[in-house]
């Protein structure tokens, strides 16, 4: 089989259309530490980093479409109130970051955040377990890195999100659009470490159906679903809060290392 090439995806059109950065950046909120991730070709990525606990588990995470890290200063504490540690990064182009986005360079830019959370909670003696987690359009990133760098993490959640490329491949030939879609789903699909799926039964986005498509099709016998009643796209961590945090420290705590600071039993309301 010839092998797709996701190349046409990085067209200067293609990218217009797939990605609408949201700049801007906040003072540091307190107990947060700012960092600035220069990746391999010189662009800085702005990252904020919530940590609460060198041995509590971590999460890596991708946000959606219309958002950027300064949106989750408010958010970013109810990570820590499960005993979760939280680092956000902008993709290039975002919030305070330098360069434009396109999709293959948010999946490398991904592996390049990775690879700096990783040297870096070493060098800070960060022992705790690490999981990625991708909102909507950062079930891109998250997937990515659940697909060839699982070995790596010990699990992948995905919010809000379905096993496609959406307006990512909008305005292609039908025939580039169906190769890349299928070449992409298969991919997905082939995940094999633990996974989260957390989705609004509402979800005016990307239609519950597909989410439980999704989940279904995924190979990993380590896989969870969390559907969220009466909740939509944006709002199925507020209507449905304490569901939503018990699903993800039970997720965090069921697959963590030996020694993790987190309790399958503590109240995310606390």
């Amino acid at each position: 089989m010839a092998a797709v090439d996701y190349s046409v995806l990085d067209n200067p059109d293609t990218s217009a259309r797939s990605f609408h950065p949201l700049r801007g950046w906040t003072d540091t909120p307190p107990g947060a530490v700012d960092y600035g991730v220069t990746l391999s070709d010189g662009t800085t990525l702005s990252c904020r980093f919530f940590a609460v606990g060198r041995e509590n588990p971590t999460v890596l995470f991708f946000y959606g479409g219309g958002e950027n890290v300064a949106r989750y200063d408010e958010i970013a504490p109810h990570y820590n109130g499960i005993g979760a540690n939280f680092f956000v990064a902008d993709y290039r182009g975002f919030g305070a970051s330098s360069g434009s986005p396109s999709f293959n360079a948010i999946l490398s830019d991904a592996h390049e955040v990775l690879d700096w959370l990783q040297d870096t909670m070493l060098a800070l003696r960060f022992t705790g377990p690490l999981y990625v987690m991708g909102r909507s359009m950062g079930r891109h990133s998250a997937g990515e890195l659940a697909i060839n760098a699982g070995d790596r993490i010990n699990g992948v959640i995905i919010e809000s999100g379905r096993p496609n490329l959406g307006r990512v491949a909008q305005g292609l030939a039908p025939e580039v659009t169906q190769a890349l879609e299928d070449d992409y789903q298969a991919k997905f699909f082939a995940i094999d470490i633990p996974a989260l799926v957390i989705h609004g039964q509402w979800d005016e986005s990307a239609p519950l159906a597909d989410a439980v498509g999704m989940f279904n099709k995924l190979e990993t016998a380590h896989k969870h679903l969390e559907i969220i009643p009466g909740a939509g796209h944006n709002d199925l961590m507020y209507v449905g809060f304490q569901q939503y945090f018990t699903a993800i420290r039970g997720f965090m705590a069921r697959y963590a290392r030996p020694g993790a600071a987190i309790s399958p039993t503590s109240d995310p309301s606390e």
